[in-house]
């Protein structure tokens, strides 16, 4: 995998989900130093018995998560804090949180589901990219990748409040990498259409699996982003559809 995990200090917000977990444990492969973020303690349970073999296997790679509100600008500031203060830098940060709401037509969406999507699917980045570039700017280097969605460019019936928050999260990256041209520091997105996770089946039991990307397949892309092999990408939305 070359550089592309190494001896670096990566964050994965939302790092125990669906696609959040195929990419710590493909950092912890790498040797990297691996903060995840998460909301329920039994994934992080999870994620860590998975990654204890890798962790001995990769020598020098650690995996430690979080329980932080990420659309929480002080609950996320003293995270970064405390990244700094136990690694002196961060080398990626790769935000993989996110919700979804559809078949609903627009008139008749309730004004809360809306607000969920902002806040999951483009609040959130914004406060981790912003957080995340502070430190990155100072240092000089770094890398962020936020995961929007197909969605952001395929505007479906039912899926406005979505669609919305998957589009304007795209807007934002592209405007922020050209905010950090010359720094040293890149921001991409990425754009799933539907992953084949666990919950995706149970939701949609019906469909075709065997057309659905699989985490670890978006997740090569994501390391790709994050290495140094990457590092005339600035500000790309990288469709990772698949046969989908």
């Amino acid at each position: 995998m070359g550089d592309r995990g190494a001896a670096k200090v990566v964050l994965v917000a939302g790092g125990t989900g669906g696609l959040g977990r195929a990419v710590s444990l493909a950092f912890v492969d790498a040797g990297a130093q691996v903060i995840v973020t998460f909301q329920r303690p039994g994934d992080l349970d999870e994620l860590k018995k998975t990654a204890s073999a890798k962790l001995v296997e990769a020598g020098g790679a650690s995996l430690e998560g979080f329980a932080v509100d990420v659309t929480d600008e002080a609950a996320v500031a003293k995270l970064m804090n405390g990244i700094v203060e136990r690694h002196e830098r961060l080398d990626c940060l790769v935000n993989a949180v996110g919700g979804y709401a559809g078949g609903i037509k627009l008139w008749e969406l309730e004004t809360k589901v809306f607000e969920q999507m902002i806040a999951l699917n483009l609040r959130a980045g914004f406060v981790l990219a912003r957080a995340a570039a502070r430190v990155m700017v100072k240092q000089g280097s770094g890398a962020i990748v936020n995961v929007a969605a197909r969605a952001a460019v395929d505007h479906a019936a039912g899926a406005s409040a979505y669609a919305a928050s998957k589009a304007a999260a795209v807007a934002m990256i592209d405007c922020l990498a050209a905010d950090l041209k010359g720094t040293g520091v890149r921001a991409n997105s990425i754009m799933p259409s539907i992953i084949d996770t666990v919950a995706n089946r149970k939701a949609m039991p019906k469909a075709d699996f065997a057309k659905w990307p699989k985490p670890e397949e978006i997740t090569r892309v994501i390391l790709f982003l994050c290495s140094d092999a990457a590092k005339l990408v600035q500000g790309a939305a990288v469709p990772v559809y698949g046969d989908s």
